[in-house]
């Protein structure tokens, strides 16, 4: 297994693997500085050497080159503290060009030899007068780098409905995709304002415990389907997964309906799953399934594989009926 040592070259950013050179004894917290394809950059390690398998590094590793000194970290203070200034002059100049775009971000390199301004936009943008202008400006070289709108809000920060600070801007290092129907598969409203975040898109958190609730599903009653409470047999009609239990629809006599919450066994997880004896989510729905078809009460698209009565009495009357050749035989014969 290749022995790796991982750097974040930005706080709460995607972690890349470098080949430690013979720097075994770094850990984490250290500033580096690192080969990149955008030329040598300072990082800060993430975790120290350690090998992983084969299948986590795609290509060759890149070296740590080495430690940070005391001078490259004067240089990189001295260019954080000129982004404030970069980036103004790239709002002024995109507005002097009228160019649909916002900047969010510019950043320099770690001893200021080279800038990356980061923008969003819904088109895609000529931005060559603009990075003429930058370049001319600020004597440096200059590389524009679209991103959308999350990165945006991972860029500024801010608070989410939960009151606490975006998990985007504090800890979550890389966006996981995101559905609607984690959304439904929670039974949360499906009300746009109500599952997007401040970003405008579906909030990241759906994705967090979207497992255990598919898990859970699994071991629970479907809806609609039909299954017995102290009251009768009923429909499901609602799903409770944390209370682990189900509302049913139970009919009685004259066309009277109540609804029933029953409770279910809590959900197993893990090997314990696997090893358990749950009850099966419909008792006896093989048994209904060829006696309640035609009433619309179907076992989940399970049919009978057996023949029914009528249809083996068919089959047994039309091997017993005499053909109608033979019919005019015997007319024949009566008659002669």
């Amino acid at each position: 297994m290749p022995l790796v040592v991982g750097v974040a070259f930005q706080p709460v950013t995607k972690v890349y693997y470098f080949d430690p050179a013979g720097n075994t004894d770094l850990i984490a917290d250290d500033y580096v500085i690192v080969e990149t394809s955008r030329g040598r950059t300072m990082g800060k390690i993430v975790f120290a050497p350690k090998e992983v398998p084969a299948s986590e590094v795609t290509g060759p590793l890149k070296p740590i080159v080495r430690r940070a000194t005391a001078p490259d970290m004067v240089q990189a203070d001295q260019a954080n503290h000129q982004e404030i200034e970069a980036l103004k002059l790239c709002h002024e100049r995109a507005e002097a060009l009228r160019l649909d775009m916002k900047v969010v971000k510019a950043e320099y390199s770690y001893d200021g030899s080279s800038l990356v301004v980061y923008f969003t936009s819904e088109q895609r943008i000529d931005f060559r007068s603009l990075v003429h202008d930058i370049s001319q400006a600020l004597h440096t070289r200059v590389e524009m780098r679209q991103v959308g709108v999350r990165d945006h809000a991972k860029f500024i920060g801010g608070y989410g409905k939960c009151g606490r600070p975006l998990c985007c801007s504090t800890w979550l290092r890389e966006f996981e995709p995101v559905s609607i129907k984690m959304a439904k598969q929670q039974d949360l409203p499906l009300n746009a304002s109500e599952v997007s975040g401040l970003c405008g898109r579906l909030l990241c958190c759906l994705s967090y415990e979207n497992d255990f609730y598919t898990e859970a599903r699994k071991q629970m009653p479907r809806m609609n389907s039909v299954i017995e409470t102290p009251e009768g047999p009923g429909k499901v009609r609602q799903i409770h997964v944390l209370a682990s239990s189900v509302t049913v629809l139970v009919e009685g006599p004259n066309e009277t309906r109540q609804m029933v919450e029953v409770p279910v066994p809590e959900p197993v997880f893990g090997d314990a799953a696997s090893n358990s004896t749950a009850q099966p989510r419909d008792a006896g729905r093989d048994d209904r399934a060829a006696t309640t078809q035609d009433e619309g009460i179907g076992a989940d698209n399970e049919t009978s594989n057996e023949p029914s009565m009528e249809a083996n009495e068919g089959r047994a009357a039309a091997r017993t009926r005499p053909s109608g050749s033979t019919r005019r035989s015997r007319g024949r014969s009566r008659k002669q």
